[in-house]
């Protein structure tokens, strides 16, 4: 349910916004910031998949031993059609890239990056807590710990707090950083900070330090 990380002693730790397939844009950012794969790691809110022009290459990031992402809604999508569900729920929403591929292969490599990502994730950055998601934190961050049915929907599709604005900060937690929802330039609400920036349409892929989340 939630995979926690010890502080990174020897580099920077980096959160990015829902990728959807936009490979090179997370290239051009990550050498903004002269990221190092050997000490530096990136945290992702979900939702690598779909939409944008690489999905198959974006997939693949999920087992790099420096990535470290959450499920987003489009893992499930692609998941439940690759299981034998509803394709055209996830081909309505930009799963289409899939007939560009084999599909055993794309089923193979999903299942291999489901393994690692987890419904949430929690790094300790500058002495305190942050908090990843995909959609939509609990009120109390300890309830991600024993999720039930309801709750992890919540998790990987939630809109609630984001349509009603809540600003109520999430207890048991400094921050919390999500995706799902398109927000023109990065928003906090409480300690919840909303990153998915539209990268597959707006061509603007939110790469922030962790640092800057917690402070």
């Amino acid at each position: 349910m939630i995979h926690r990380h010890a502080e990174n002693r020897h580099g920077r730790d980096f959160v990015v916004g829902d990728i959807h397939g936009e490979y090179r844009l997370l290239e051009a950012a990550l050498h903004r910031v002269d990221f190092q794969t050997e000490r530096d790691r990136l945290f992702a809110v979900g939702d690598l998949i779909d939409r944008g022009p690489d999905s198959f290459a974006c997939l693949a990031l999920a087992l790099e031993p420096w990535f470290f992402g959450v499920r987003g809604n489009h893992e499930a999508l692609a998941a439940a059609a690759l299981g034998g569900g509803d394709w055209g729920a996830w081909l309505m929403n930009g799963g289409t890239w899939v007939r560009d591929h084999d599909r055993d292969a794309v089923r193979r490599r999903l299942a291999a990056a489901l393994v690692r990502l987890p419904l949430a994730r929690e790094v300790a950055v500058a002495g305190k807590r942050l908090g990843i998601v995909h959609a939509e934190p609990p009120p109390d961050w300890s309830q991600v710990e024993t999720a039930d049915e309801a709750l992890a929907h919540r998790l990987v599709w939630g809109r609630r707090r984001i349509a009603s604005q809540d600003t109520t900060p999430v207890t048991g937690i400094d921050a919390v950083a999500v995706g799902h929802t398109i927000v023109p330039e990065p928003v906090r609400l409480g300690n919840v900070h909303y990153l998915d920036t539209g990268a597959f349409d707006t061509g603007r892929l939110t790469l922030v330090e962790a640092r800057d989340l917690v402070e």
